[in-house]
């Protein structure tokens, strides 16, 4: 008797078990196995040729984390009737050996007996991975938090307890100085809220229509405020450009951290280049390349720029910005790149396609 919510095998679908890419072990309903595909030989260790035909009891000894025998645990041939398999969890094949387990219990009937145990299992390096990057981003984070904290706790301390000793000068600056490290830390946890938003998929784009070019003079304008000098900066602009569609505080974000990367860790003139352009199928974009004139970006490391944690140079930051900077031109459909700029330096494009929002088209 098949059971109702037995759907098609994956012989059927013109896949072998020897294409997948997650191990899977089949056991009939004595309890013998009677599949054992590559990928699981491959994650466990074993030989099909020694696996085949044996209880999976002792074909696969799995141990949860407190060393408790999974199979007799759960006693999948003779436990509770209404039981359907279990989620994937960390399990230990001999020789402390972590394997990510799942699996599914195929009844005859709602409440038959077990038919069919059908077990996916799945290494943990990815796990691992994802792990170390958390870890990494913790540690990350709580680096970057201790040094602004630290500044402002001890220059409100200090005022609070010698108001009168000081000048207005000096109240003035320390004040200041709490007040640009506050800055930081509130830009900081925006990058991490940035970085979920990415990583979760749930980064919200809110289209209106944006002025690239005044937006790029704004920027420029800000780094001049700030003491970087007028003639560093060149932007070149085509009379004419397309409507560009687009989150306005997106765009600022992603055009600030770009001149800010070409300012700190570049060096010579940096250029501003706005252009129309074509992305994939012929789609009509505005195109963006920030450039400058210093040492460039090692060939070695261009695959890496987007990533979490890369630095250019030792000159600070978190590493976050550009990994924040592609998702959210990605977010929009765009595509950017890193290259090598004509004086020698790095140059970033980024292209945006200019489409106005659906409801609007």
């Amino acid at each position: 008797m098949e059971s109702a919510d037995d759907g098609p095998g994956v012989e059927d679908l013109g896949c072998a078990p020897d294409d997948l890419p997650d191990g899977l072990v089949v056991a009939d309903e004595r309890g013998l196995v009677v599949r054992f595909n590559a990928a699981a030989a491959r994650i466990t260790g074993l030989e099909p040729a020694a696996v085949l035909g044996r209880p999976l009891a002792e074909a696969l000894p799995l141990e949860d984390l407190k060393g408790r025998r999974w199979w007799r645990l759960t006693d999948p041939y003779g436990g509770l009737a209404i039981r359907t398999g279990h989620p994937e969890r960390n399990l230990l094949l001999p020789g402390n050996r972590e394997v990510l387990v799942a699996a599914r219990y195929v009844r005859d009937g709602r409440t038959g007996p077990v038919r069919k145990l059908v077990v996916t299992l799945r290494g943990t390096e990815a796990r691992r991975r994802s792990e170390r990057s958390h870890a990494e981003l913790i540690a990350t984070v709580a680096h970057e938090l201790r040094s602004p904290l630290t500044s402002v706790k001890g220059f409100t301390a200090t005022l609070l307890a010698k108001w009168e000793r000081f000048t207005d000068d000096q109240k003035r600056l320390m004040l200041e100085t709490v007040h640009a490290d506050a800055n930081r830390v509130t830009r900081l946890i925006a990058e991490l809220l940035d970085i979920s938003r990415i990583d979760s998929g749930r980064l919200e784009v809110r289209k209106q229509r944006v002025d690239v070019v005044a937006a790029v003079h704004r920027h420029v304008e800000a780094q001049t405020t700030a003491g970087q000098d007028p003639a560093r900066f060149r932007t070149l602009v085509p009379r004419e450009l397309p409507d560009l569609w687009a989150d306005p505080d997106k765009v600022d974000q992603v055009l600030g951290n770009l001149l800010e990367n070409a300012v700190r860790h570049g060096a010579g003139l940096v250029t501003i280049e706005v252009a129309p352009a074509t992305l994939n199928h012929g789609r009509e974009g505005t195109q963006v390349t920030v450039s400058d004139e210093g040492p460039g970006i090692p060939e070695e490391s261009m695959s890496r720029v987007f990533t979490r944690f890369w630095r250019g140079s030792k000159r600070g930051g978190t590493g976050l910005g550009l990994y924040i900077v592609k998702g959210i031109v990605e977010a929009h459909g765009g595509i950017i790149t890193v290259g090598r700029a004509p004086g020698g330096g790095a140059r970033f494009r980024f292209t945006l396609p200019v489409g106005a929002p659906a409801h609007l088209a």
